[in-house]
């Protein structure tokens, strides 16, 4: 042939060779979703379900074409029963500018697979730098403290699909949600921290269910079935129902994709908004501690926030591992507390309670007993008590502290 063109156009013969490369395998009938517009976030609507139809070479080469940043990427993950994991991975993937309008490929074609600019849950491998997200292969025994030691998470737990995008993408992630909901002044510090949170909350819990790891060894007394896993699988067909076409499957799918991201943007949104501050407030305590009192075993807050949890955690951070013994803080007009630190956060025996003969006592009462004006009240245990003042709670604190027991 290239002989009967050379007779037809002089000199074609001398031109170099043209390397066509591997063509893209046409996408007959393969599962795939548009995602939602970032616009519509966080109420999560207007998701179009379609089925791919035989495309021309043109197009085909056309969208698999190296990127100039305009083509849409695909994300590719298995087809048939989906599960919290590679549900909630294709979510966290379509909250990046990268991604936002990526389509969601599923099947177990591998020829389909390879030309996914992503793959989350199938294919066997997890390459990074090639974008492969599989953790089912046997040789796969990574966790997050594994691949990002620098975060350094308390939980030694294997990671699922979902475990390994947020291992990479989960702080770009929360930044665009946040970003998304008016939160524009999120700093890195802020970020790290909502992002091990929302591990310790969220995704350590979906890598777990995932990879079969029970939360404890033994029989347990009872079961927890309305956990987010077992609330996705409800999203699949059941087992004498008709499981229905591809494109039933794909609106199935994206039912449950809707249903994970409306509650990692809450939980993302949750931390970020309520949880943060309050660790702010609970660690601007810890470092002015010997503002307050001479001991550091004082804590004293702008006024009340849920501050054990993060007391405890800063404690370690800080090297100060038992010291704090009692919290005061401004409650409301009138009314200053001090309250006891517990041995742990739920426990109700404190590292030193309130003096012995304060307790149960009131009033006019407890100003006579204690000697200290404007003392309200004190618990009969002795974990809490008030003062009209800061000065009073304070000395409260201080007398306490110094009491015998």
């Amino acid at each position: 042939m290239l002989r009967q063109l050379s007779k037809l156009v002089p000199g074609l013969a001398s031109l170099p060779p043209v390397s066509i490369g591997k063509l893209p395998v046409s996408r007959s009938l393969v599962q795939t979703t548009r995602p939602i517009s970032k616009s519509s976030l966080p109420n999560l609507n207007g998701h179009l379900t379609i089925i791919s139809r035989m495309s021309t070479d043109a197009q085909e080469t056309k969208r698999f074409k190296e990127d100039d940043g305009t083509r849409q990427l695909t994300i590719g993950t298995h087809d048939g029963i989906f599960h919290c994991d590679e549900v909630l991975a294709c979510f966290m993937l379509q909250q990046l500018p990268k991604y936002a309008n990526a389509t969601v490929t599923r099947t177990r074609n591998g020829t389909l697979l390879e030309q996914c600019d992503i793959v989350v849950d199938v294919g066997a491998v997890f390459d990074r730098e090639n974008n492969r997200f599989d953790h089912h292969q046997a040789s796969f025994n990574d966790t997050l403290n594994s691949l990002r030691p620098e975060i350094k998470v308390k939980r030694e737990i294997r990671l699922s699909s979902a475990g390994l995008i947020y291992t990479y993408f989960g702080e770009d992630v929360i930044r665009q949600i946040l970003k998304a909901n008016g939160i524009e002044n999120a700093n890195d510090e802020m970020v790290r921290g909502v992002y091990r949170k929302l591990y310790d909350t969220l995704i350590a819990e979906i890598d777990a269910i995932d990879n079969g790891v029970p939360m404890f060894d033994g029989e347990p007394k009872y079961t927890i079935n309305t956990h987010l896993s077992a609330r996705v699988s409800y999203f699949n067909p059941a087992w004498n129902e008709d499981s229905g076409d591809e494109t039933d499957a794909m609106k199935r799918f994206e039912k449950a994709k809707d249903y994970v991201g409306q509650e990692f943007i809450d939980k993302v949104l949750y931390y970020a908004v309520r949880w943060w501050p309050a660790r702010e407030m609970v660690e601007n305590a810890v470092k002015k501690r010997m503002e307050v009192h001479a001991s550091g075993e004082i804590l004293e807050l702008e006024h009340f926030c849920p501050w054990k949890e993060h007391l405890y955690e800063l404690e370690e951070q800080y090297d100060v591992v038992g010291v704090p013994k009692y919290v005061i803080y401004f409650n409301k007009e009138n009314d200053w507390r001090v309250i006891c630190v517990p041995l742990q956060p739920a426990s109700f025996v404190c590292r030193k309670f309130l003096a012995a003969p304060w307790r149960g006592v009131r009033d006019k009462e407890l100003e006579t007993v204690s000697g200290i004006e404007g003392a309200s009240f004190c618990h009969q245990t002795g974990f809490i008590g008030g003062n009209k003042t800061r000065e009073g709670a304070l000395r409260m604190a201080v007398e306490s502290l110094q009491a015998q027991e």
